[in-house]
């Protein structure tokens, strides 16, 4: 069984601060590629008209989520929430109950891994 956690995060980008958008996603995926080794993928997308935001995540285990989360609040917290409105949160994986609690906030759902394999 694999220890990665990973999660989709679907969210709308808040009235007015579509200006803000890119320069601070710019700004976290550098310093998530600089900072978190246990980062294995880290990718954001968005349609044309750029409303909506959807993020895709990887993480080699619950402690990579939780540098993860500890860097984020730290720098980009008031900012991100600033500009998106999370509408769905996926967690796939083994997540603990500190990974859990701490995705909580963003209304996170979690399911867990009942066939497959990882090459």
């Amino acid at each position: 069984m694999s220890d990665i956690i990973e999660w989709v995060l679907e969210m709308r980008v808040q009235e007015g601060q579509a200006d803000m958008v890119q320069p601070l996603l710019d700004e976290m995926v550098a310093a998530t590629q600089k900072d978190e080794p246990g980062a294995l993928h880290y990718e954001y997308y968005m349609p044309e008209d750029r409303s909506t935001c959807t993020v895709l995540e990887r993480y080699a285990d619950n402690a990579a989520v939780m540098v993860h989360l500890g860097n984020f609040g730290a720098k980009f917290a008031e900012r991100f929430l600033a500009a998106f409105t999370p509408e769905r949160f996926t967690v796939y994986g083994p997540a603990n109950d500190e990974v859990r609690a701490a995705l909580t906030a963003f209304g996170a759902t979690h399911q867990a891994m009942v066939a497959g394999f990882h090459r």
